[in-house]
């Protein structure tokens, strides 16, 4: 029997989650928590990870990837928290402070992870911050939700987003606003992957792959941790040499034929969280949909008035123009990635990728962006990718291909 006392600590749009987690881990503790006092925390979080990251790129120290050849900056999110999972384990803490522990962790390596927490939290206290109510661990003893700075106690299994569903679509009035200018590419076929593989050293990432994605399409991307999605999404954006020599079309040229990487780029919009994670420009909600039409993270040069209605036109649709003013670091997460949404499709560019955009997020922020995502599907001719580990509900993809891992690498299918 498990006799240590464990939290699950929900976590929404106002709370302030990284305030409560210095809290817990350098005091002064909540009430709540007085039984950790003088005890050794640890974090396990994207926060660290970053913290990992820096320490790589600047230092050329690898410390919780020190057994692999492998940069943790180009592991994948389920791999990097693989790695940082194990070094925390080997710290042995009294207790762990897990921050959404399960974004971007496949169904198996979720299965995985759960076993060993469950083992774990025999000797040692589990503090689990939670976005979504189906990741809750299931030896948690009290839940409570961060409300604001504020912690309040939850009665057992009432736990905090549990209203019903609102319909899904009904969020957004207005149909979303045309480009400035037209795009120029009028191919029908935007993507064609033919036998494509890919292989670094000794390991072989991807085999024979052949995926067509076509104006107006809309696809989810799925597969576990480490079957190449990061390294399929590189050869579609142009950023991977491995491209060259292979039946690769990037909207009608083949790579390797003269085209520019910036020849492709103006040609997708383009958003995972990991671009705003530790962005602090000061630049306002408004100015950052406006420099989607810049293809820069902030605004360097001076808008024109069209440009300025337009961004006002998506800030509109997106019920946050009374946000227009505060700046985008400012923002809650969901705001923040509906914002970064609206920057990437403000040009309507032929192809929309969205890496694992709802990670992070409450139920609540979750069914609004795939509210907008849906919204965008039905109302543009941009075809759509769009990347994700667990299953959204009220997502309407029209076709799902998903990469399954074998030891010649991994090969797709289309569900």
């Amino acid at each position: 029997m498990n006799n240590k006392i464990h939290w699950a600590v929900f976590i929404n749009n106002s709370s302030r989650k990284d305030q409560f987690i210095k809290n817990i881990l350098e005091g002064p503790l909540p009430g709540e928590f007085d039984v950790l006092k003088n005890l050794n925390g640890a974090l396990f979080s994207k926060i660290t990870l970053n913290q990992f990251i820096d320490e790589e790129e600047r230092h050329g120290i690898q410390i919780i990837n020190k057994n692999s050849k492998q940069p943790l900056k180009t592991m994948s999110s389920g791999e990097q928290k693989k790695a940082l999972l194990k070094h925390i384990f080997h710290l042995r803490p009294d207790y762990i402070v897990l921050d959404n522990p399960f974004d971007n962790l496949d169904k198996d390596a979720q299965k995985d992870l759960k076993t060993t927490l469950d083992a774990i939290s025999k000797n040692t206290f589990i503090i689990q911050l939670i976005s979504r109510k189906e990741d809750i661990l299931p030896f948690i003893s009290q839940e409570m939700i961060l409300e604001g700075s504020t912690i309040r106690r939850l009665a057992s299994g009432n736990q905090a987003n549990k209203e019903d569903d609102p319909p899904i679509g009904s969020f957004f009035t207005g149909s979303i606003p045309m480009p400035i200018m037209a795009e120029d590419y009028k191919g029908s076929t935007l993507i064609e992957c033919k036998d494509i593989s890919v292989t670094y050293g000794d390991k072989k990432v991807l085999d024979k792959i052949n995926w067509t994605i076509k104006k107006g399409e809309f696809w989810q991307l799925i597969g576990p941790n480490g079957s190449g999605k990061s390294t399929l999404l590189s050869m579609i954006t142009g950023d991977n040499h491995k491209g060259y020599g292979q039946h690769l079309y990037l909207f009608g040229q083949r790579k390797g034929t003269g085209e520019s990487v910036w020849d492709i780029k103006k040609r997708i919009g383009y958003y995972t969280p990991a671009m705003t994670d530790k962005f602090s420009g000061l630049h306002s909600c408004h100015n950052m949909v406006i420099s989607g039409m810049n293809d820069s993270v902030g605004l360097y040069l001076r808008a024109t008035e069209n440009q300025k209605a337009l961004a006002k036109e998506w800030l509109v649709i997106l019920d946050m123009w009374h946000l227009r003013d505060v700046l985008f670091a400012d923002l809650s997460a969901g705001q923040q990635r509906m914002v970064m949404t609206a920057r990437a499709m403000i040009k309507h560019p032929p192809l929309l990728i969205l890496d694992e955009p709802t990670a992070g997020l409450d139920d609540e922020s979750a069914l609004l962006f795939i509210s907008l995502v849906n919204k965008i599907a039905k109302e543009s001719k941009s075809a759509i990718v769009f990347v994700s580990h667990r299953k959204e509900p009220g997502l309407e993809p029209q076709y799902i291909y998903e990469l399954q891992t074998s030891p010649e690498g991994s090969r797709g299918i289309v569900l």
